[in-house]
């Protein structure tokens, strides 16, 4: 039997894994290839395929990209990136975007090698996303265009055609509201720290300084303020004895007071604050220039409805199924919920292989023929028989729209869906994250419900408070985590046990769940975003709605609906079950009989990766088709 003949890409990979290694100063790192879109991880490095033919822009873009991630992993701190990463979107885009050019361009200034491939790797996604066809400004990525600026004005190379066109567009714009900061770049570059300050300025002088949030510097000033405060408070004699310095710095604060009143407070020793006090009837001016400190407004604790209240939140969680019970009882948990949908195994199996050929027929229908270059397509050999002068056709693979997605399946858990709707949800949840992850698209599973019946500590609080009207949001929340996206199947498959758990199930709180799940599900690096709710009706949490207008939990998850919906971040639909929930939801399906979720979820998700938009129109029950 003859044996295949070596890859001749593979002494290329080979040698590209390990210039990897040394570039990121890891050599533990590992460095696979793959035709899903590159990426990376603590411990991994994904690029993109070479394949037999190992074409110059394969070569490039590999290079490109494995130069580029292990300068990230060299060069970047995540910590320190957390640190001062901005609260909203557009800000968080345009920091990102500037720290990648920062990181490339110390990678280029250390290893001059890597500029040329980390080009290639520019000019071919600028090309791939149609940079070079855009001629007006609002049609270009500001966040890319900035990133671009920061990479040309660091290393001062001219960029590839593509992204240069995109950078220009921004380019006077950006020189002329934040050239004062741009002209400190040089200094800021090697100091992670200093350039993040430096990315929140620039980003504050393009008009997105209320994206930013809270300084992350101003803590740490305050703490080291206290410390010395502490320092001076230890240095100081002792308050009881014996001190003419201290009764001599008082008289000279308060030159105006009696002699008598200043050895009245000596004796009594009174703190600062009651000497105040007691000076309250005598003329008292702050220096020209100052005011009273005021302490800052307190953050709304929803995006969608600022005037949104909750009593207290110190004992609301976020907490992974796993810390909810041992994984002796999650084992004996999984158990009893397989056995308990054993006559649906079947059904929700074949439902499962559906959205599997489903995916996957699109997915083998992504191709491109008649090519002068990539996989040689072994179906039109024949017209070369016939014909010998015919030229070799290939063909390339195209990005599938599904493989660069995430789905999150966000789960009521409350009370009314005990028994059988619960383990319908559980089991679908796990046959879709198995079926999904097949078909590399990464899934997450959350479930939200309460700590207690009617209140709990929030309740508590509420009441030893005196009942203060309108108290907002009174119970405590318990968000779960049953299924990370990153985490893969079997790790989690017995977390959706915990769902069986006697007492786990209370009340529901959808607006605020439903927002928890779309933030988590908008910081993720998918270009495509889904957000699945299964729920059961309307959100209800009878110690909140006691004491509050009896809309006010319905009210806030109409707004969250609305400003997910106006985002356009995440694409949202909803399954109820057994209730109408099209009245929140603009995309939603209603099933009377928990035993057709499963249909439903399957058939809504497999329509989300049709191509034709009409054909998701009528699954989805969208007004309008784009």
């Amino acid at each position: 039997m003859a044996q295949h003949p070596e890859n001749p890409a593979d002494p290329f990979k080979k040698a590209l894994a390990e210039a990897t290694r040394t570039l990121a100063d890891d050599p533990e790192i590992g460095v696979t290839y793959t035709v899903d879109p590159p990426g990376q991880t603590a411990d991994a490095i994904r690029l993109p395929q070479v394949s037999r033919r190992m074409t110059a822009d394969e070569v490039l873009l590999a290079r490109g990209t494995a130069d580029a991630f292990a300068l990230r992993h060299r060069y970047h701190d995540d910590a320190t990136f957390r640190k001062y990463a901005p609260a909203g979107q557009m800000a968080r885009d345009l920091y990102e975007a500037m720290e990648t050019a920062r990181i490339e361009a110390v990678g280029a200034e250390h290893m001059p090698g890597t500029a040329g491939n980390i080009d290639a790797k520019i000019g071919h996604e600028a090309a791939r996303r149609g940079y070079d066809q855009i001629r007006d400004p609002a049609e270009a990525p500001l966040a890319v265009a900035a990133g671009y600026l920061i990479r040309h004005l660091a290393t001062g190379r001219t960029l590839p055609a593509a992204a240069d066109n995109v950078m220009k567009l921004w380019q006077g714009y950006i020189e002329e509201q934040a050239g004062g900061s741009l002209e400190t770049l040089q200094d800021a570059l090697s100091d992670q720290q200093q350039f993040a300050r430096l990315a929140r300025q620039i980003i504050d002088d393009l008009g997105y300084g209320d994206q930013l949030g809270d300084d992350p510097d101003q803590g740490d000033d305050e703490a080291e303020e206290d410390a010395e405060a502490d320092d001076e408070a230890g240095d100081e004699p002792d308050s009881t004895g014996s001190d003419d310095d201290q009764r001599s710095d008082d008289m000279d604060a308060a030159p105006d007071q009696s002699q008598e009143d200043q050895q009245d407070a000596s004796q009594a020793q009174v703190s600062l604050d009651d000497m105040a006090d007691a000076e309250s009837g005598e003329d008292s001016e702050l220096p020209d220039g100052e005011a009273p400190l005021e302490p800052p407004a307190p953050q709304p604790v929803s995006d969608a409805d600022p005037n949104y209240k909750v009593y207290l939140t110190a004992n609301d969680e976020e907490v992974k199924a796993e810390d909810l019970a041992d994984p002796a009882e999650l084992e004996r948990l999984r158990a009893y919920l397989d056995q308990q949908l054993d006559p649906l195994k079947g059904a929700v199996s074949r439902l499962a292989n559906k959205l599997q050929r489903r995916l996957q027929a699109q997915q083998n229908r992504s191709w491109e023929f008649d090519l002068e270059e990539g996989i040689l397509d072994a179906g039109r050999l024949a017209r070369i028989v016939a014909n010998p002068t015919t030229p070799l056709s290939f063909k390339v693979e195209k990005d599938t729209e599904f493989r660069d997605t995430v789905v999150t399946l966000l789960l009521d858990n409350s009370g009314s869906m005990r028994g059988r709707p619960i383990s319908i949800a559980a089991i679908c949840a796990d046959v879709l994250a198995r079926t999904l992850e097949r078909c590399q698209v990464k899934v997450e599973i959350l479930g939200f419900t309460t700590r207690a019946w009617k209140g709990g500590a929030s309740r508590e609080a509420w009441l030893s408070d005196g009942r203060p009207s309108a108290p907002g949001r009174l119970n405590d929340l318990r968000h779960i985590i049953y299924k990370g996206a990153d985490a893969p199947w079997r790790r989690t498959r017995e977390n959706l046990g915990l769902m069986m758990k006697e007492g786990l199930l209370k009340e529901n709180i959808d607006g605020e769940a439903l927002e928890w799940a779309h933030r988590r599900l908008a910081n993720r690096p998918e270009s495509r975003k889904v957000l699945m709710v299964i729920s059961d009706g309307a959100p209800v949490d009878d110690s909140t709605l006691s004491v509050n207008p009896a809309n006010y939990l319905e009210k806030h998850l109409r707004d969250v609906i609305a400003m997910i919906e106006k985002k356009k971040a995440v694409e949202l639909l909803a399954i109820g079950i057994g209730h109408d929930v099209t009245r929140y939801y603009d995309r939603a399906v209603t099933i009377t009989d928990v035993d057709q979720l499963a249909g439903a979820m399957t058939e809504q998700l497999a329509c989300l990766f049709d191509p034709d938009p009409r054909a998701r129109a009528r699954v989805l029950g969208m007004r309008k088709v784009a």
